[in-house]
């Protein structure tokens, strides 16, 4: 089985990381939430001797689709939203797809899970193959993603970091959609030590101490 690639990069001025997900068997390359600098990020595809055929989209908001339009004139690509995303959100653009957890997404041969995770937004979710994890805006290293903005739900997020996120294995490799962190990766384990998002005792705790 194909080994899952994942090129990470800091780019724009809110520290987004973006994500290029490759097959290296086929040659396949999926472009996760474009944004900021589209051409280069089709340009390292190219470099690298691969194809982007296909856009994940942990969540809607502006500082992680605003590339949309520039991929989608140079390759017409399917482009992968939760189909719980907040209505105002939802790029016009064609070649949109809802999915949900129930889907299964792939890259090649590689084959993603996907967790739906809302509280960030109604439609956040995050991808998952091989033990790696793009969490998009619902966990960052050492943080989490803000609930205050329209469609954002703190009790929501609760429910997402610690019935979804928290119940995967520790070793799983955490890949953020911002670098907030002191660290680019980290894994489940060590954000359960570390993430005060990721230690309180209830629900209560979490939302009078935490958010």
């Amino acid at each position: 089985m194909s080994r899952l690639l994942i090129q990470q990069y800091e780019i724009g001025p809110l520290n987004n990381f973006l994500y290029l997900l490759g097959d290296p068997e086929t040659k396949e390359m999926a472009m996760v939430d474009p944004a900021w600098d589209v051409p280069f990020l089709l340009q390292e595809a190219k470099r690298l001797g691969y194809k982007v055929t296909k856009a994940f989209l942990t969540h809607a908001h502006p500082d992680h689709v605003n590339g949309l339009n520039d991929l989608l004139a140079v390759h017409q690509v399917p482009v992968y939203i939760n189909k719980f995303e907040y209505p105002p959100l939802r790029p016009r653009v064609q070649g949109l797809v809802d999915v949900t957890d129930k889907d299964k997404l792939s890259v090649g041969k590689i084959q993603f899970d996907i967790l739906h995770t809302p509280g960030h937004t109604p439609g956040c979710q995050c991808f998952l193959a091989q033990g790696q994890l793009i969490s998009g805006d619902t966990l960052f290293i050492d943080g989490c993603g803000r609930c205050d903005l329209p469609g954002g739900d703190s009790k929501v997020m609760y429910q997402s970091l610690y019935n979804v996120i928290m119940k995967l294995p520790d070793e799983t490799v955490v890949y953020p959609g911002h670098n907030y962190g002191n660290t680019p990766t980290d894994t489940i384990g060590r954000q359960k030590e570390t993430n005060p998002y990721l230690q309180c005792n209830n629900l209560h705790e979490f939302l009078t101490e935490r958010m």
